[in-house]
């Protein structure tokens, strides 16, 4: 009951800027106080890809199956084994803003990676992941003997990884006596 006479009698006497001006300091104190209050959890974007070694050796595990289910389709082939090496792993492309400015005389290149994250956890912005760079395959099957298998292993190699002949050795596969 007190309350509310209270409020009738601000009301009437004209008090209603002094509540709204309190009000307005109250809302202000509890926005400055929700600033010291730890964040929610938010989604942050993935962490940072780190390349282990035996990611390389899944993707060299891998390419090396499939290249030996291929092969051993080629008429004459026969039993295929592949062997692959890399020289590096996977590779990140960062997203970069290039900027160049010409004067006279001089020409300034700057390169901005572009960052992505809130806080503490900021990372540049991949754009792209390239695989490991295969530097040679050897393959050995039974059906090398012929030059007429060996030329169509060099072709389909080289047609399906993208690299030239010279990086490729093929050999006729051995019986292996245990």
């Amino acid at each position: 009951m007190q309350i509310a006479e209270k409020l009738r009698n601000i009301r009437n006497g004209g008090d209603m800027t002094k509540i709204i001006t309190v009000c307005g300091c109250i809302g202000l104190a509890l926005i400055m106080l929700s600033s010291f209050l730890p964040d929610k959890k938010t989604e942050s974007p993935p962490a940072k890809k780190t390349v282990s070694v035996s990611d390389t050796s899944w993707f060299c595990d891998e390419t090396e199956k499939r290249l030996e289910e291929f092969l051993s389709k080629i008429e004459g082939a026969g039993e295929v084994q592949v062997c692959i090496t890399v020289g590096t792993g996977e590779r990140c492309v960062y997203a970069s803003e290039d900027r160049r400015s010409k004067s006279e005389n001089r020409t300034e290149e700057e390169r901005k990676y572009v960052i992505i994250g809130n806080g503490n956890e900021k990372n540049a912005l991949v754009e792209t992941v390239e695989p490991p760079e295969i530097i040679g395959v050897a393959v050995a099957c039974s059906g090398c003997g012929s030059p007429v298998v060996q030329e169509r292993i060099y072709k389909a190699v080289s047609a399906v990884l993208g690299m030239d002949t010279g990086r490729i050795y093929v050999t006729k596969l051995g019986t292996s006596t245990h």
